[in-house]
């Protein structure tokens, strides 16, 4: 249906033949949802855990992503299925609230519908699926909540929390310095955290990269830094108790905005016109001075004469810094941005406690570290890698640990790694089906083995054959009574998950089971399909 206008401005519509309408109903369109959701759901599967694969995406301008963190696969597929599309929605929102576990509940949905598409051929109906579903949801999310673990950290002790971002890091191509990050990123959460409010702020979390060095290289840094240099060679390059001076106007004589052009005739009168604009930098310095500045941040630039003044005046600039970091320096250091010279005065001058430039390699690349800042609460993660690819996808994984550390400051709940809550959860979720009368426990039965699809997946990553190892495990798991018993996928020798180390949290894979669950609910309910014809 397309909507024209005749000649004078009256609308008119233009319908299209409707026959060229595609329509799918009943089985058969929620067949073709289903197969869509499995479809998607089987390229993230193989990118799941330690030993998981990397995807390597090409978006239309010829830039390569290689990663293995679910929510970026699927934001740079270029996906047209509509039910497709949902499943992308579904990591995103997991990616928003929880920031780990993004491959996993996609696998997780997959599974579901892999198992309704069996339902459904019994000839049980949609409906009854997604209410089994629904209960089965509920008694794994209580059984998620008997096997977690409370564990206590402190300032002092970040030992569990570094644990926990360590799993998370190693499914990620950076697990080769897996400890090093994780304790990165636990120091600088920790640094930003509210403990008494059990709140983070991650924007004050700033996370920068440059190419060159290796990995080991990446470094917190207690403070910003800025990807720019002093704006003269020759001012200093290291300034101690820096009283730094945020401004967001040109730091030059005003240009004449109008249209007059000035006609200058004699030398005299161009002496006059430079001097003037001399005097008028001359007072701009002068203020900045007064109040008390050591350095000047300026968000715009200026030009070569202004700098050589600055420079006989000793008064160290940086221009052109950009408004997201100028906002980090006016939190790191306490300072205010100030818009107008008429403004600037003592009271909004930032303070650091050192403020220095440093230099990279032997292309001497220069950056600018405000250290000791008056409020430490702003930090910066530096990351060094060989090449473009690989910063980008640390800063992800580095993403992921961060927000790990964070979802444990607010709930310190655990649950154990490697497929043991999902195996736990199904041995629970298959004994509760018996107590089910009616046609919901087969659907429960169906969620108890959808529930085994990501050990299975571990299993297969890793190179294990899947069923015998997922069968010794569970048999192990009702045999011992012992929840903690997973997939060993590197090869440690033992499944106890909790002699290994291996910790997920508790609000991540609760939020799995219900996301994955509701999506497919929503999946099933749909039977009428009509979507536009091809051109």
């Amino acid at each position: 249906m397309a909507l024209a206008f005749d000649e004078f401005g009256r609308p008119f519509i233009i319908l299209r033949e409707q026959e060229k309408k595609s329509r799918i109903r009943g089985l058969d369109a929620q067949k073709a949802n289903i197969a869509a959701g499995k479809a998607v759901a089987r390229i993230l599967r193989t990118s799941l855990g330690p030993k998981g694969m990397d995807k390597m995406l090409q978006s239309p301008d010829g830039d390569v992503t290689i990663t293995n963190d679910g929510a970026t696969i699927l934001e740079q597929m270029d996906v047209d299925n509509q039910i497709a599309k949902l499943m992308v929605e579904l990591s995103r929102s997991q990616d928003y609230e929880i920031g780990d576990g993004t491959t996993g509940v996609v696998v997780m949905a997959g599974a579901l519908l892999e198992q309704a598409e069996k339902l459904l051929e019994r000839g049980i109906h949609p409906i009854r699926v997604a209410e089994g579903y629904e209960m089965a949801s509920k008694i794994a999310f209580e059984q998620l909540e008997r096997i977690s673990q409370k564990f206590e950290f402190s300032a002092d002790n970040i030992e569990p929390l570094v644990q926990t971002c360590m799993t998370t890091l190693s499914s990620k191509i950076v697990n080769r310095c897996k400890r090093a990050l994780a304790e990165i990123a636990v120091k600088a959460v920790l640094a930003v955290a509210d403990l008494e409010r059990k709140d983070v702020n991650l924007d004050l979390i700033k996370v920068e990269g440059k190419v060159g060095g290796k990995l080991e290289d990446t470094e917190l840094i207690y403070g910003i830094v800025v990807d720019k240099d002093m704006s003269h060679p020759q001012m200093p390059k290291r300034i101690e108790d820096a009283k730094i001076a945020i401004l967001t106007c040109p730091f030059e004589p005003p240009k004449p905005k109008t249209k007059h052009k000035v006609d200058i005739d004699t030398v005299e009168k161009f002496q006059t016109l430079r001097e003037q604009e001399q005097k008028y930098f001359d007072e701009m310095v002068q203020k900045c001075k007064d109040a008390g500045a050591t350095l000047v941040i300026c968000q715009w630039g200026f030009d070569d004469e202004a700098n050589h003044l600055l420079m006989n005046r000793n008064l160290p600039a940086v221009r052109w810094v950009g408004g997201v970091e100028l906002e980090l320096i006016a939190i790191a250091t306490g300072g205010r941005i100030v818009p107008r010279f008429q403004e600037l005065s003592a009271e909004k001058l930032g303070k650091a406690g050192l403020v220095r430039e440093k230099s990279f390699g032997t292309t001497k690349d220069r950056m600018l570290y405000i250290e000791q800042c008056a409020n430490s609460r702003a930090v910066t993660i530096f990351i060094r890698g060989g090449n473009k690819m690989m910063i980008e996808e640390t800063k992800r994984s580095l993403h992921d640990a961060l927000c790990v550390a964070r979802n444990l400051i607010r709930n310190n709940s655990i649950v154990y790694g490697g497929g043991s809550a999902e195996i736990s959860c199904s041995i629970a979720v298959e004994t509760a089906a018996d107590r089910h009368p009616g046609v919901e426990q087969y659907a429960i039965r169906s969620f108890a083995d959808a529930l085994d699809a990501v050990p299975l997946a571990l299993a297969e990553n890793s190179g294990l054959p899947p069923i015998d190892t997922l069968t010794a495990v569970k048999a192990q798991q009702v045999k011992e009574n012992n929840p903690y018993c997973g997939i060993d996928c590197n090869d440690v020798g033992t499944n106890d998950m909790k002699e290994q180390n291996v910790f997920e949290t508790l609000i991540g894979k609760q939020q799995q089971i219900l996301l994955a669950t509701q999506v497919v609910k929503m999946i099933l309910k749909i039977d009428d399909v009509i979507s536009p014809s091809e051109y």
